[in-house]
């Protein structure tokens, strides 16, 4: 039978990882290192492509750092892209119960690379195809749970980057945003209003989102670019600041970095160069080549900062200087070529000025640009916009633990509609337990039940803290969008059920298990007794008793939202 062949790379150089053969175009020589079992680093300086295959044998799953149903793709798949300003260099072939079949990362690259990879029809292999310049590939052949597979190419990441300023505390306690409750609609007075109540239920900091720079309320972006805060709602935005900052919050502002609206004085000032004009936002994309470029947003928006008081940023749209179909050529005035060059100098200047004010200043960034790369100048990064989408809050703040590394993961902000029963508000906040959770609904509206929903949850995030962020986290079935996650440490061992599924108790410490499926019936397997309390989703004790598990299945009926807790005797 003639078998297609994919991406014919042409002359090629064969190296050996184990007992995977790969293909390395363009390469000279490369060297392979066994840096641990099943694991191999490929230098291969000259390379400009790679391509391997596995057979495809118990394998149940494609994971990637952009989210999505995690299903195992065909050959002819499109390409994935990973560049500064989009996505992260590392994918997984996962198998039965979430082992590790093959994880492949590269090391930060310094220009865009692509990965193709997908199921060859014919021959039932997964073919795995990298293009890029300078290839620097760490494969992971283990048997070990796909996680901790892509984990460790986070932590390789976090090696190879060096020093890296750490994140502070409050980067990882609960924050109140303003975007889906407020929309443009905020003022100085309705800002201080939500803060009052979210420090009561225990956030650390508000996210104050877009309309601060604008009195006009008709979304887009066609007043963005000067980035003064609107006199008709924020007259004294440096009073505003220090009496939220009173409060015990810290103060985060919006910026949509890369945009100048055609309604904005710098629209003019910057007329020629942009990278390109989006009609349905009503901007332009300023070119991060220009230094005058970069040191206009730099003053704009180091302002925050330095004159108004504000304890960080929150910078948006980053991802939207890559331009679909290559960057076009760079003009007279430009002092770097690509890019992604012009948005590293960026960001690295800006977060230079702003750490001479504020030394633990807050960065926000969020998906998809998630690249290692960009590590030195953000310590929170934020799941895409999925409103009142729970499962996929869920599903993108996994994904994004297991590729983070030292960097905050923040859920996108938690929308739920007002009538919404307390339940399920809980099982809002449950499905972003792993991650800082953002609230984002109107505090004045809600019913005291609801309110006492989210007082509890928060209490558990910032209690359990330790273990939930930093311990080791263990998703099951990523095919099904997680449907059971895992985080523990030495002492305790914390347990979210979406769906229902059975939980292993440990055989030492504290086990905490979240419910957030409809089914009440939380089925343990273990042996030994333990002390067992019953929360419902505000934090009522609903029971207490001494548990005995014995061998086989033991039933604890746990509300909707609620809350079991075991402690060992």
């Amino acid at each position: 039978m003639q078998v297609w062949e994919p991406y014919a790379l042409g002359e090629t150089t064969r190296v050996r990882a184990g007992a995977l053969e790969l293909a390395l175009a363009g390469a000279a020589d490369a060297t392979v290192t066994q840096v641990s079992d099943g694991v191999w680093l490929i230098d291969a300086p000259g390379a400009t492509a790679a391509q391997w295959r596995v057979p495809c044998v118990s394998v149940s799953a494609f994971w990637t750092p952009v989210g999505g149903t995690h299903w195992v793709p065909p050959i002819w798949s499109a390409p994935l892209v990973s560049r500064l300003t989009a996505g992260s260099p590392v994918v997984s072939l996962v198998g039965t119960a979430g082992a590790n079949v093959c994880t492949v990362g590269l090391a930060e690259p310094l220009a865009q690379v692509s990965f193709t990879g997908g199921v060859m029809e014919e021959t039932g292999e997964f073919v795995f195809t990298l293009h890029g310049e300078g290839l620097r590939i760490r494969l992971d052949l283990s048997d070990r749970p796909f996680s901790a597979a892509v984990a460790g190419v986070a932590a390789w990441w976090q090696e190879e980057a060096g020093d890296l300023p750490p994140t502070p505390d409050r980067a990882r306690l609960p924050v109140y945003s303003t975007w889906y409750s407020m929309h443009q609609d905020v003022s100085a007075e309705s800002v201080e209003t939500q803060a009052r109540l979210a420090r009561e239920l225990g956030c650390e900091t508000i996210i104050v989102d877009d309309g601060w720079q604008t009195a006009d309320r008709a979304r887009g972006y066609a007043f963005c670019g000067d980035w003064e805060p609107s006199l008709a709602t924020f007259p004294d935005i440096s009073g505003h600041v220090a009496r939220v900052r009173e409060l015990g919050m810290a103060y985060l502002l919006w910026y949509a970095l890369p945009f100048v609206g055609k309604h904005n004085a710098a629209f003019e000032r910057f007329e020629g160069r942009f990278l390109r004009y989006l009609d349905h936002m009503d901007a332009a994309v300023l070119d991060p080549r220009y230094p005058e470029v970069r040191n206009f947003l730099i003053d704009r928006l180091a302002q925050a900062v330095e004159t108004w008081g504000m304890d960080g940023l929150k910078i948006d749209f980053v991802d939207r200087f890559a331009t679909p179909g290559g960057d076009p050529a760079p003009g007279a005035g430009t002092d770097c070529a690509d890019v992604d060059e012009g948005v590293r100098r960026l960001l690295h200047d800006l977060d230079a000025r702003l750490r001479r004010t504020r030394p633990q200043v807050l960065i926000e960034h969020r998906q998809p640009y998630t690249s290692p790369g960009l590590w030195p100048y953000a310590n929170m990064i934020r799941a895409v916009d999925c409103p009142l989408s729970s499962q996929e809050n869920r599903q993108r703040t996994i994904d994004l633990r297991l590729t983070a590394g030292p960097v905050a993961v923040h859920s996108d902000m938690i929308l739920w509609h007002p009538d919404e029963p307390a339940e399920q508000v809980a099982v809002h906040l449950i499905n972003a337990l792993f991650s800082v959770p953002q609230i984002s609904v109107d505090l004045t509206a809600q019913r005291p039940d609801q309110l006492a929903a989210i007082r509890f949850w928060l209490g558990i995030f910032r209690r359990h803290l330790s273990t939930l962020q930093r311990g080791t986290l263990e998703p099951e079935q990523p095919e099904h969008g997680y449907p059971l996650v895992r985080a523990r440490d030495e002492r305790t061992t914390i347990v979210a059920r979406y769906a229902p599924l059975p939980v292993e108790v440990p055989d030492s410490g504290e086990l905490i298990v979240a419910n957030a499926a409809p089914d009440r019936r939380v089925v343990l397997y273990g042996t030994g007794s333990a002390h067992a309390e019953v929360h419902d989703c505000g934090g009522a004790v609903v029971r207490t008793s001494t548990l005995v598990l014995e061998p086989g299945a033991c039933v604890v009926e746990v509300p909707m939202g609620g809350l079991l807790t075991l402690r060992r005797d």
